[in-house]
This record gives structure tokens, sequence and C-alpha cells, in this order.
């Protein structure tokens, strides 16, 4: 499917700002009960390949205007905190849990998960805790949303790498190993200590957004290589996962999973195309949408939300839903027409009926 070819997504209300810029971002956005909007991002310019924090900032506008609220993960030198799955814990802590990359470039191997804990809005974190990985796997990435599910229970998906038979034969080490499992971990301290992994896709799935709808009702939108995301359904409190549908064509991923309160499930996701021209292909960004109004079972066709010309690098949408109902999209972009940088935008807009 050619990017272009989506239709435009008709909403009564929107309105689209550069929300952080000088960042790369990836946002992953949490609300406070309040009504204040956390994105906690990558703080540098670039996919990277430059040493930098896992950042908090904070929105105390619904999302038009941000600021530097504190730093869950200050990198190490001769790394970079790049990853993050964050959330509220079910005592009201903020969560984050973060990776990176470190060594030769900053692309010699991934860094070991951290664990952060907030009290206080995000402002100042302790980092303390443990998080046991599978046996036999070469890395652990955080991606997505921590996930309060009543006690103290909370589950977080993390995606492992581990080598082919053909890697392991000739010894050669690679940042992103052939073969990726998609996990579900599980904390039964609130968040202090992480284990208990369960697999949703085996092989080649990545970057996994999660939602609960209830204990007999979960959601996984998987990518998969080779660009697609897979939706994965658990009938059982996310202890085992059934592959259900295809969501996306090819170069259309990362995914996340949000439930409106009319009940509707909301995907939002990068569509990080080529169009092709008479001699060549220039690169084709924005950011697609998809609804189901039964739990996801069916989808409505896709559509764009937002497009992003000139664009190189961008997309990984993160969408929550405000007091007043008004949807809040966040993504990143390394450069429109109208603002030649990387930069975190958000997007503010109703959705259609």
């Amino acid at each position: 499917m050619i990017a272009a070819a989506l239709p435009v997504v008709l909403a009564a209300q929107m309105e689209r700002y550069v929300a952080i810029d000088n960042v790369c971002a990836w946002p992953n956005l949490t609300l406070l009960p309040g009504g204040a909007v956390l994105a906690h991002i990558f703080g540098k310019p670039s996919h990277g390949l430059e040493e930098g924090d896992m950042e908090t900032w904070i929105s105390e506008d619904q999302g038009r205007l941000w600021r530097l609220q504190g730093v869950p993960a200050p990198h190490d030198p001769g790394t970079t905190r790049i990853h993050v799955a964050a959330g509220l814990a079910n005592d009201g802590s903020l969560i984050a849990l973060t990776t990176g990359w470190g060594g030769a470039g900053l692309r010699g191997h991934v860094i070991e998960p951290w664990i952060s804990r907030s009290t206080d809005g995000g402002k100042t974190w302790d980092r303390s805790g443990k998080l046991s990985a599978p046996a036999g796997i070469q890395h652990l990435i955080a991606f997505g949303n921590v996930v309060a599910m009543g006690g103290k229970r909370l589950a977080a998906p993390l995606y492992a790498g581990r080598r082919s038979a053909e890697e392991n034969r000739t010894g050669k080490l690679r940042l992103y190993p052939t073969l990726n499992d998609s996990y579900l971990f599980f904390s039964e301290d609130d968040g202090r200590t992480w284990g208990d992994p369960v697999l949703i896709g085996a092989d080649k799935y990545n970057e996994t957004a999660v939602l609960r709808l209830r204990a007999n009702r979960w959601l996984a939108a998987a990518r998969a290589i080779g660009g697609t995301i897979d939706l994965f359904v658990s009938e059982n409190e996310g202890r085992t996962w059934t592959f259900s549908m295809a969501l996306t064509s090819p170069s259309h991923h990362p995914g996340h999973l949000l439930r409106l309160a009319d009940g509707r499930i909301l995907l939002t996701y990068g569509i990080r195309e080529r169009l092709r021209l008479a001699n060549a292909t220039k690169p084709d960004y924005a950011i697609g949408v998809r609804f189901s109004k039964d739990e996801g079972r069916t989808w409505s066709a896709p559509a764009r939300l937002v497009s992003l010309p000139t664009s190189t690098d961008g997309g990984y949408p993160a969408t929550l839903q405000l007091p007043d109902g008004t949807l809040l999209t966040a993504y990143y972009s390394s450069g429109i027409p109208e603002h030649n940088r990387y930069h975190m935008g958000v997007v503010r807009w109703n959705s259609p009926d």
C-alpha cells in the first residue's frame, strides 16, 4: 500500500505544535491524576548517535507548552539512554524502565535495563530494583506503557534479541540480532522488581504496544520484521497470547493502543514509506490511525492523522485522551517544511464518529 493513498482523518478540531525542539524524542505519554501530561523522551537531536539521557517533560496546559520536569535515567559516560517503557504504578508512583546503547560509536551493544521510580510527578527519581531476563538472550529493550493491574501487580513490554544459528556458528555479534522475541514482563511489588516473562510473539517481533481492556481481554500490537504491525490477543490476564491479524501494511510501524472514553480502541502508528518516482524514491512519513468498535476484532480503514513532509526520520506516536475528551498525539520528526530540525510534535484533535 502506498501511504499517499490513505485518506486524511477529518477531525472536528485539530491543533498542531512543535512541542519540544531539538530532540529525537520517541515519546511515551502519561496522564497524571491532576490532568498534567508527562512525556518521556530521548533528549538529543539524533537517532541515538550521541550520548544522552532519558528525560521527563511536563505540560500543564493539555499539551501546548512543555518544560523539563526531571531526568529518570541520566546516562553513564560512553552510553546513551534512548528506550523507555513507562507509566503509573498502582500506588501512583511513576515507573520508567530504560535501556539504550553503548560501546564502539554508541552502537557496540545494548546496555542493561534500569528501573527508575518517582513519587513527586517526575521531578526526582530513584534508581533501584532488578529485572530478570529470560535465559539465552543477547539483550532486552524497553518499549511501550507500564500497565497497572491492581493490587501490586504491573506488566510492561520489552523485546529480546537472540542470535540465529548462523550467528552462533560464526560468532558474529550484531547490535540487533537476527531473531527478536516480544515479551510481557510482570512485577508483583508495584514495579520494584520485574521478571516472569511471557512470550507474545517469537522470532520476528520487537516494539510492542500492550493494552489491558479487562482480565480476559488484552491486546498487543507488535512490530514485525518487515515493518508491519501484527495484533495478538490474550484472554487470561496476559499469560498466553494468540496471533489475531495484521493491522498494517509494510513500513507502517510501530504502534500505540488506547481505549477511548466511548469504548472504541484507537491505533496510532508511524508511516515510514518511500514513494516510488520515475527514476528514484523519496521518503513519505506520516502518522496513521485506525479505530475498532468491537475491542479489536474488526478495524476501520487506515487513515492519516498528519503528514511529515521532508522528514527522513520520524513517527513513533503515542496518544492519550485528556479529561475533556480531546486526543493528544505526540510523535517525532527530523524536520518538516515549517520547522527544519528534529523535534517532538503534538496534535490535539477530536476523533470523528
